[in-house]
């Protein structure tokens, strides 16, 4: 399907927004498939996700032996919910008009180990892996201490075994960093749009980092193909991973627990609003997925995508998915958020979400510029470009949202309304590119 000639001009004539893609406009998509009930997807199931949850504790002495900076979390790989007051208000002065409710940010730029949302899902993804290959080896029982996977035996046993993914830069760091460190041979198919510190990082970690002149579908698509000539190597699939899936999904269940703590409300009258960047999908569609199950109707999930490169929005609108891409529509899916600039959609999630997600909206580069800079001056916080796709979810929901508002009796709920933001990446970012970052313009 993707070798076919798209006819534009019908897919147009069917979804006008495709137009005001096309001219660069912002755009805000409602879901016209969203369920108010909560689903149950034998494919992934909460039961799943919470077996995943208890995987994680029982590495968690491994990830504190290994990882030292988890020490303060007790080896669980998890970041803060904090309220972003001043930045709210600088939003509200510069847009001129208010954001009722709170507005929080969820800090996943400053996940340990990889500094970004995908820690969460490849660091889950590699330690399933591992686990599964030591337990049929008889080298390790679920009933005792994992920080025996720290050891060098461990590290030997896991030298002959490799591990392969394709990446816009994220996802490899994660995968990269956690897998070099339990003695997995690594190897990183990185796209065209990858920043060089991170291929640098990857390679510094001892991790193979194979560069493409193509975007990430092809990035993958040479990966997973180079994976399948070889037994010894487990390709981690962004588009089709069940466990990336699972590992993303646990964020859901740590958040409820996080939002209790806070005494955060989420019920008929106490509305949740979660902004999300998005890619190819997993991790956005994961942490959905997840909070879809837990808080139903009473939660309202957005992905912000780039204006060059609104894949989901795309293939989720039109119902291709994947067989649609943004240069089908004469896109040039070229964005500074480098972990954003995905021009194929997962099917996978795509088709998860068609009962979950209540929109997507696209975002120009110039705005996540103003936003990092923005971030940094009034909370001293700093995350990548592709991460301020969600600041602006709360701004465009006030501008174009009104009418999805009106339809699920939300104004008048809005003042004990939370909106959450869900940060990115960010923290491994050299000093050098932040500080070219806060002095970009564009």
């Amino acid at each position: 399907m993707a070798e076919q000639k798209m006819d534009v001009n019908a897919l147009v004539a069917r979804f006008p927004l495709i137009k005001k893609l096309q001219s660069g406009e912002y755009v805000f998509w409602v879901n016209d498939q969203l369920s108010t009930k909560k689903q149950t997807i034998p494919a992934v199931s909460m039961e799943m996700i919470r077996e995943a949850e208890q995987k994680l504790q029982r590495f968690s002495s491994y990830i504190k032996v290994a990882f030292p900076i988890t020490k303060f979390s007790d080896g669980l790989i998890e970041s803060d919910l904090k309220e972003i007051p001043h930045m709210k208000k600088l939003i509200e002065g510069r847009r001129g008009f208010a954001i009722p409710g709170t507005l929080m940010l969820k800090c996943d730029h400053a996940l340990p180990i990889a500094g970004s949302i995908k820690a969460r899902g490849g660091i889950y993804e590699v330690l399933s892996y591992a686990e599964n290959l030591a337990l049929a080896a008889g080298r390790i029982s679920k009933t005792e201490d994992y920080a025996k996977f720290a050891s060098d035996d461990m590290r030997a046993f896991f030298s002959d075994y490799k591990i392969a993914v394709g990446s816009t830069g994220n996802l490899g760091l994660s995968i990269g960093m956690i897998g070099a460190k339990l003695g997995f041979q690594v190897t990183v198919h990185m796209s065209v749009e990858a920043k060089k510190w991170k291929k640098d990082l990857l390679r510094a970690n001892g991790v193979t980092v194979v560069e493409h002149k193509t975007d990430y579908t092809e990035a993958v698509r040479q990966g997973r193909l180079a994976a399948q000539k070889d037994d010894t190597c487990h390709f981690i699939d962004d588009e089709n991973s069940i466990d990336l899936f699972l590992g993303y999904g646990v964020a859901g269940l740590r958040l409820e627990q996080q939002l209790k703590q806070a005494k955060v409300k989420v019920d008929a009258e106490h509305p949740l609003f979660v902004y999300l960047p998005c890619g190819v999908g997993g991790g956005p569609g994961g942490v959905a997925y997840s909070l879809k199950q837990i808080y139903g109707e009473h939660v309202h999930i957005f992905f912000g995508e780039p204006m060059q490169s609104p894949c989901m929005l795309l293939g989720m609108m039109t119902g291709l998915h994947d067989e649609i891409s943004v240069s089908d529509i004469g896109l040039t899916n070229k964005t500074e958020a480098d972990g954003l600039a995905v021009g194929r959609p997962s099917r996978f999630v795509g088709t998860l979400m068609e009962s979950v997600l209540s929109g997507c909206y696209t975002v120009d580069d110039s705005f996540l510029f103003r936003s990092l800079k923005g971030m940094y001056e009034t909370e001293n916080i700093f995350m990548e470009p592709s991460a301020h796709a969600g600041v602006y979810g709360p701004i465009e929901l006030m501008m174009q949202g009104v009418t999805y508002l009106q339809e699920h009796n939300l104004q008048d709920k809005l003042e004990n309304a939370t909106h959450i933001i869900w940060s990115t990446g960010g923290d491994l970012v050299p000093q050098e590119l932040r500080q070219q970052y806060l002095q970009t313009e564009i």
